[in-house]
């Protein structure tokens, strides 16, 4: 029996589990297969070069699915920052469904989406941050633990108090994500509240993921200590994967007087980790973004035996030892 949630619900998806937003891997051929397995797969829209590119990515995504799947904007501060509205207007005129917005002030966009009839799950490292969104009227949040791939935030707070913590406060439905990667993950977010979960370090392990087959083994041999926070001290954490460039980046950072972005900024350009590692598959010579579940990787399945699995997995978990562990009072005679 699948899981039913508000998420499952509202999305009209199968499973409650969905493929967050993943520069450079968030294309067709990954949204596509997480869709059709059930879940809600999600196209990066920066992935893609101009919006004009996202359309047709789009387009090309609904040739292999005939589901639901969404777009992720993520709107970051840049000195030359991206066309934003005009791949938000992309978004729209293309029917898109779903979106997952993240990054900095997405109230325009958020207000963009809404009008056109369009669910919004917003990405947050913080209950302030979440308390803020909901305010702009997004239909889901995605609370984002300090365990995730990419940025966690300066807060540092663990995914088990995080999600408690929305339970307890937030009034709109939430998803968990960072650190989850199998069924155990999955009972455990429905337990403390969440309507489903969002991953993308485990989505990189998977048959269909585009990416170099040398970056899907080497996070099956990873352990959960092979992630690097960088950019500390530039009060931008990023955790990725621990490798000789990251390590290298995190040291320039700790030497006496501190770093500034342009001391790093050519180890840790991002078409240098789409070239070297997701493409030619040299994992060490370049940043990529992973989160500690890594550490619980061990195989690389297609993303419809992944879901299936994890879905079998938390019902069993919910409905053979939890259950059992509530000990009904004895009838009297």
């Amino acid at each position: 029996m699948p899981l039913r949630t508000k998420l499952t619900e509202k999305l009209g998806i199968e499973h409650p589990i969905i493929q967050g937003g993943m520069q450079w891997v968030g294309t067709a051929e990954m949204a596509s297969a997480v869709s059709n397995a059930g879940g809600l797969g999600v196209l990066t829209a920066l992935t893609q070069p101009t919006p004009e590119d996202l359309r047709k990515e789009i387009q090309r995504c609904r040739t292999m699915t005939s589901k639901p799947f969404g777009v992720n904007l993520t709107i970051l501060p840049a000195i030359n920052p991206p066309p934003y509205e005009e791949y938000a207007r992309v978004i729209i005129e293309s029917g898109i469904k779903v979106v997952e917005t993240a990054g900095n002030n997405p109230g325009p966009f958020v207000k963009m989406f809404k009008q056109a009839g369009i669910i919004v799950i917003h990405k947050c490292t913080a209950i302030r941050h979440a308390l803020s969104a909901t305010k702009m009227g997004v239909d889901f949040l995605s609370i984002d633990g300090f365990e995730c791939a990419g940025h966690p935030g300066e807060d540092d707070v663990g995914g088990i108090v995080l999600l408690a913590k929305a339970a307890k406060t937030l009034k709109v439905p939430y998803v968990a994500s960072g650190g989850f990667g199998d069924g155990r993950g999955l009972a455990a977010a429905l337990a403390l509240g969440a309507e489903g979960i969002n991953m993308g370090t485990r989505f990189l392990a998977t048959k269909e993921a585009p990416v170099h087959q040398n970056v899907k083994d080497r996070l099956v041999e990873a352990k959960e200590t092979d992630t690097a926070l960088m950019f500390r001290t530039l009060h931008n954490t990023a955790r990725v994967f621990k490798n000789a460039v990251s390590q290298e980046v995190v040291r320039i950072e700790r030497r006496p007087g501190g770093a500034t972005f342009d001391d790093v900024k050519d180890l840790v350009a991002g078409k240098r980790g789409r070239s070297e590692v997701f493409e030619k598959g040299n994992t060490e010579n370049g940043v990529w973004t992973a989160g500690q579940v890594a550490g619980l990787i061990d195989d690389i399945p297609t993303c419809k035996d992944l879901l299936t699995r994890m879905v079998r997995d938390a019902e069993q978990i919910i409905s053979d030892r939890l259950s059992k562990m509530i000990i009904k009072p004895a009838s009297k005679l």
